[in-house]
């Protein structure tokens, strides 16, 4: 059986973790699968986005916790700059991506869905970091993307009691962008997706990198990134082709150039 599925719809590529006998926990397997995904998507022309999605009453349980058990402090090292690169892949792919999440995302699996681009929840879904129950912390991005994502003290908060979160408060806090009914949840994932992805390629592409590497310079440096991604989709056919169809009043037809 295939631990990672994949299918091509529209220009969305759904990737499934399917590992659901083990609640889609992510052994180095899995995170190997998903890096290749990843990296093919980035390559394939005919892929405008990525759906992420678990099979089963799971998005992903966690880490491997019988690999992390073996784990010396040098493993450990390596065992979270594993996962750190794979879902760094994801967090700078140029295309957008949206987390769909079905059910339990806890540990790895929370850290997996905070690296897409945006997250929709079922809401059957629940959150949580409870590594601190094994006597470590998160491994994967954790500490780092939750605090950006709900702030440091509700960060905190997680991290520290290892609770779980439902898909209302998840919402609430900023965790999600919004949460549907489980049936609804693919379909809405992906008329969101499709939302996007008729806009012009290289825009998307410089709003998510004007983000995500300027919310960690000073105001002044992230305005320069903001120009400098602003000249360069300035310098686009898709950009005299948006204006042009403005002005016509029409809808326009990006060929991300």
């Amino acid at each position: 059986m295939d631990e990672l599925t994949e299918t091509l719809t529209d220009g969305v590529l759904t990737l499934t973790l399917n590992r659901p006998e083990k609640l889609n926990a992510l052994n180095a397997n899995l995170l190997n699968l998903l890096a290749i995904k990843l990296d093919h998507a980035e390559k394939n022309s005919a892929v405008r986005a990525v759906l992420l999605t678990g099979h089963g009453k799971a998005f992903s349980a966690g880490a491997d916790i019988q690999h992390l058990a073996t784990c010396n402090g040098e493993q450990g090292y390596a065992f979270a700059c594993h996962g750190q690169r794979v879902f760094r892949q994801l967090e700078t792919l140029s295309k957008p991506s949206l987390a769909a999440i079905n059910g339990y995302a806890f540990g790895g699996g929370c850290e997996l869905a905070m690296a897409a681009t945006l997250r929709i929840a079922s809401n059957q879904a629940k959150f949580a970091q409870p590594e601190v129950k094994l006597g470590i912390i998160p491994g994967y991005g954790g500490t780092q993307r939750l605090t950006r994502l709900i702030g440091k003290g509700r960060a905190l908060d997680l991290c520290l009691s290892g609770r779980a979160l439902d898909a209302g408060t998840a919402l609430l806090w900023g965790l999600v962008n919004e949460v549907v009914a489980a049936v609804d949840l693919l379909p809405r994932a992906h008329a969101i997706l499709q939302e996007i992805i008729q806009w012009a390629p290289l825009a998307i592409q410089s709003i998510m990198q004007s983000i995500d590497y300027g919310m960690n310079l000073s105001l002044n440096d992230a305005l320069h990134l903001e120009a400098i991604h602003f000249a360069k989709v300035c310098a686009t056919k898709d950009k005299m082709e948006g204006v042009q169809a403005f002005l016509e009043k029409r809808q326009p037809s990006f060929s991300g150039q």
